[in-house]
């Protein structure tokens, strides 16, 4: 259960931010809801999440991967759910959006991928883990560009995580709408 009120002071802000979640997302975010009670934190992480969305440098699905494997590592399970949907509206792999929590043990992943959510877990831990071949294998696969990218977007997926397991925010149901049968689907035919 949260740990603050999900129902803000309706600011213009807020009001705008909730038309705007509504129309992306189809529900406002609950961490929207939570840091709407102080509007300049709440107009702070709108600017930067605008600002890191252009981010284009990594791919995507490493992206997601490295984000994933940090909130799994936290035990946010608001990022896993929203994460698993946005992941899964833009078309990845059904298997290892699911497979993230027990990624050692799955055979979905390929040696890069398996090196970026290593990296995002030793990132991830307090104090940090990396360890200098780690990045080094990662700079030379990746670059130097997509390298500072995967270690920004981990460190992004920390404040995210953290900030949101702390304030109490759990799912939000985003991953269900993923189970839904896609239009045209064979009855009895999973579309995860």
């Amino acid at each position: 259960m949260a740990r603050i009120s999900l129902t803000p002071r309706r600011s213009p802000l807020f009001r705008l931010t909730e038309w705007y979640s509504r129309r992306v997302y189809g529900k406002v975010l609950d961490p929207a809801r939570a840091l709407a009670h102080n509007p300049r934190v709440l107009w702070s992480d709108l600017r930067f999440e605008q600002s890191v969305a252009k981010w284009k440098h990594l791919d995507a699905d490493l992206k997601a991967l490295a984000e994933m494997a940090s909130a799994a590592s936290i035990g946010c399970s608001w990022c896993m759910d929203f994460g698993h949907w946005v992941s899964r509206e833009r078309g990845m792999d059904v298997r290892k959006l699911h497979d993230v929590p027990v990624w050692r043990e799955s055979d979905a992943y390929t040696a890069l991928e398996r090196d970026v959510m290593e990296y995002a877990e030793a990132m991830t831990a307090n104090p940090p883990e990396v360890e200098d071949e780690q990045a080094a294998r990662l700079l030379a696969t990746l670059g130097e560009a997509a390298f500072v990218e995967l270690t920004a977007i981990v460190a992004v997926e920390n404040l995210r995580s953290r900030m949101n397991s702390a304030l109490g925010l759990t799912s939000q149901g985003f991953k269900d709408h993923c189970e839904i049968p896609a239009r045209g689907a064979v009855p009895g035919s999973a579309s995860v």
